[in-house]
């Protein structure tokens, strides 16, 4: 874990309904990106959600999905679109996500510190508990 400045704009690692091809790629990250590039979450497992999945955080598995760089005039735009998306607000104990910064491996094995919307405390202990993991930690890999 790392930690970094609730303001400081940092790329999106992006691992569900966000990547390319899936349902809200192009609703909220067509024209506002300036890359896109391969990456995995290390320390992370994926597990099945109600159309959606979600990250929680495990020691030896990784999470497949997309480095997404915003455009620096649209960065602000785009957070809090995201942020509405998760339905994420700061300290709400409500959250079924928390954005929380981590580092991310590029396919060139470089990492990169991103926003991560991880499921919160509770959904986490929820869905180790009782939920679906997805093994290969690539959500779209059975789409």
């Amino acid at each position: 874990m790392i930690t970094s400045d609730p303001g400081t704009p940092l790329p999106f690692f992006v691992y569900g309904t966000l990547r390319p091809g899936a349902a809200n790629h192009d609703l909220f990250l067509r024209g506002r990106t300036a890359r896109e590039e391969p990456a995995r979450l290390p320390d992370a497992m994926l597990y099945d959600g109600p159309g959606y999945p979600y990250a929680v955080e495990r020691q030896g598995a990784d999470v497949r999905g997309e480095l997404v760089t915003a455009r620096p005039e649209s960065y602000g735009e785009l957070l809090a679109a995201l942020d509405r998306l998760e339905e994420y607000a700061p300290g709400d104990p409500r959250n079924l996500y928390e954005r929380v910064t981590r580092l991310v491996v590029r396919a060139d094995g470089s990492s990169a510190p991103a926003w991560v919307y991880l499921a919160a405390p509770r959904v986490a202990a929820r869905l180790r508990a009782t939920g679906t993991p997805i093994e290969d930690g690539d959500w779209l890999s059975g789409r």
